[in-house]
């Protein structure tokens, strides 16, 4: 594998996205979630400059298909919930002025919508056709990973909804959601991790890096898959979690002194049996 050499395209595209972002706030004025928000969008954009520059596109593109497959996690389990959570408001009311697209995201970001429409190009993403294009040709590639990342923007809708006027789901909602999403991929990890010969005929053709085989590699990729990605989305079913119990906690004041009132009642009721 070749020396560390950047991607100057990927540095242009992401560089400029940032510096319009940067641009909107300045433009703005004072919030107090500017910094919150800056950092988040920030760190998005750091997650899908790691999957689209050297050495992770290098390797996911020439050597193994388990890199490769780290490229979508990036995308879509990291890169694209920190874009979103990240994304004031306000800043998407400009980008959905014209009624038309604010009437087409009501039905996107609907929440069995939005899972159809990820999964559906997840499988799409993972065909064997569909993987050689994009490895083969470069604007297939890139066309192929922008699809992805607005599908998993969807994804996250429901559960990071910056808008009232697109809301997303209570927090049981979420948490059912995303279990219903960490099941979804188990088809297709299955077949990598259980497959007895290589799905994507082109890896085979590729260097093997480090001597790891084209089945060991595949294997490791569903492995990825399932594991790595079951693990982003139980972290954050987790957060929502603590979080709703912490919101409810403080909403109906449930404390020790509470608990023990109730506890008083129950020994009442007792001795007056």
């Amino acid at each position: 594998m070749n020396g560390w050499h950047p991607h100057l395209d990927v540095w242009l595209l992401l560089g400029a996205i940032l510096a319009a972002y940067l641009t909107a706030w300045r433009r703005h004025g004072p919030d107090p979630e500017k910094h919150r928000k800056v950092t988040l969008f920030a760190l998005g954009i750091a997650s899908l400059w790691a999957a689209a520059d050297w050495p992770v596109h290098d390797v996911a593109e020439g050597y193994l298909y388990s890199v490769h497959m780290v490229q979508h996690l990036l995308v879509t389990l990291v890169g694209a919930p920190l874009i979103l959570a990240g994304t004031p408001a306000w800043m998407i009311r400009a980008m959905l002025r014209p009624r038309h697209l604010m009437r087409l995201m009501h039905f996107l970001t609907r929440p069995l919508v939005a899972l159809v429409i990820f999964n559906g190009v997840l499988l799409a993403s993972h065909w064997p056709a569909v993987v050689s294009l994009t490895v083969r040709s470069e604007p297939a590639h890139f066309l192929g990973h922008f699809v992805l990342f607005g599908a998993a923007l969807l994804m996250w809708w429901p559960v990071l909804s910056p808008m009232p006027e697109l809301p997303g789901l209570s927090p049981p909602g979420q948490m059912l959601y995303l279990f219903l999403q960490s099941l979804a991929p188990t088809i297709p990890a299955s077949f990598l991790t259980f497959g007895t010969s290589p799905l994507y005929k082109i890896y085979e053709t590729f260097p093997r890096l480090w001597g790891i085989s084209a089945i060991s590699d595949q294997r490791v990729a569903g492995l990825i898959m399932k594991i790595v990605g079951g693990f982003i989305l139980w972290g954050v079913i987790t957060a929502v979690f603590f979080r709703w119990y912490n919101e409810e906690h403080r909403a109906e004041g449930w404390d020790s002194l509470r608990f023990r009132d109730v506890e008083r009642d129950v020994r009442s009721e007792m001795s007056k049996s």
